[in-house]
């Protein structure tokens, strides 16, 4: 009896029975129930709050502008009453495909787009491929390369105008140890642009030699020496080992570069400072980033600037579709 008893009045164990005292007052404790609950709140909402700042410049510095400039092309505005528009639809896109001075700056465009960046990336491969071997200062060289990357638009292409000079400028006195006479480079419609595409190699050869040493420096070394020990010297090496390593990295340079090309503005600005918008006296070498100045700050035409900043946009997305395709082939094969 006296066993029985005292089996019965034993507390109540903590896996089967009910939970001990000390852990149902705390359970009911509200303000461990709130610390509780605010941690999980904590844990839950806090990498939304570290990202929420980019969200929130993008939309009203990115989304924002987009749309508001896609409406404004759907309507007649002038920059000196943006909020006055009349509904015009697709009157702005119909004429600019009747502008001349349109599809001018597109041809110009993709002018300067190829002799800018065929020669600019050739140039960053074979720099590239010299510094990917040992050799002194290299980190000298390699800072270099940057420097004309690090120089202001602005500086560079002033510096440039005047070694392009017609009367005084270094590169027609050294064409004029050859005997070349002197070149207008800013009348002439392919010196201008030639001029133009120089700037742009400068300035941007040096960034996209440390992007494709950087992938060479990824590039296993045994295909290097297994073509070694085949009797391949270096040029085949480059030709057979390295080209076919560094595809991805060159689609993406040129994908970058044609697209910095279309959205080209300030070299073509400032090199003829008399002409501005107009990129020289007969248009010569204005691109569409430039006639979207003009139409729009020059002539206070906004509602077609808009429309001119849309179809640049269009080609953009062009171009990454095509990116989009041809990297997809490239990792199939």
């Amino acid at each position: 009896m006296t066993q029985t008893g005292s089996t019965a009045a034993a507390p109540p164990s903590a896996e089967g029975g009910a939970a001990p005292p000390a852990r149902r007052a705390a359970a009911r404790d509200p303000r461990k129930t709130w610390r509780s609950r605010r941690y999980r709140w904590d844990a839950k909402f806090s990498p939304y709050a570290f990202i929420s700042p980019f969200f929130l410049f993008f939309v009203a510095f990115g989304l924002f502008p987009l749309l508001y400039t896609a409406w404004a092309s759907l309507h007649r505005v002038e920059l000196t009453a943006p909020t006055d528009m009349e509904w015009a639809g697709l009157h702005n896109y119909s004429r600019l495909l009747e502008d001349d001075f349109f599809w001018n700056s597109l041809w110009v465009t993709f002018v300067l787009a190829v002799i800018s960046t065929v020669p600019q990336l050739l140039m960053a491969l074979g720099l590239a491929h010299l510094l990917n071997y040992k050799m002194r200062a290299s980190a000298f060289f390699r800072v270099a390369m940057l420097a004309p990357y690090a120089t202001s638009v602005a500086a560079a292409t002033l510096v440039f105008a005047m070694l392009y000079g017609r009367d005084y400028g270094i590169i027609n006195w050294v064409l004029g140890q050859f005997g070349v006479g002197e070149i207008d480079w800013q009348a002439g419609d392919w010196t201008s642009r030639i001029a133009v595409a120089s700037i742009v190699i400068w300035r941007w050869t040096g960034y996209n030699t440390l992007i494709y040493l950087a992938a060479m420096q990824a590039v296993p070394q045994d295909l290097y020496e297994s073509a070694s020990l085949d009797g391949a010297s270096r040029w085949q090496q480059f030709l057979h080992v390295t080209i076919p390593s560094l595809r991805p990295t060159i689609l993406f340079t040129v994908v970058v570069s044609t697209i910095g090309s279309v959205q080209l503005f300030g070299e073509p600005l400032l090199f003829d400072e008399t002409k501005g918008a107009t990129g020289g006296a007969d248009h010569q070498f204005q691109t569409l980033g430039l006639y979207m100045y003009e139409q729009g700050w020059r002539n206070l035409h906004l509602g077609r600037a808009a429309a001119i900043a849309w179809v640049m946009f269009l080609i953009l997305v062009v171009i990454g579709v095509i990116n989009a395709l041809i990297a997809r082939r490239l990792r199939k094969s």
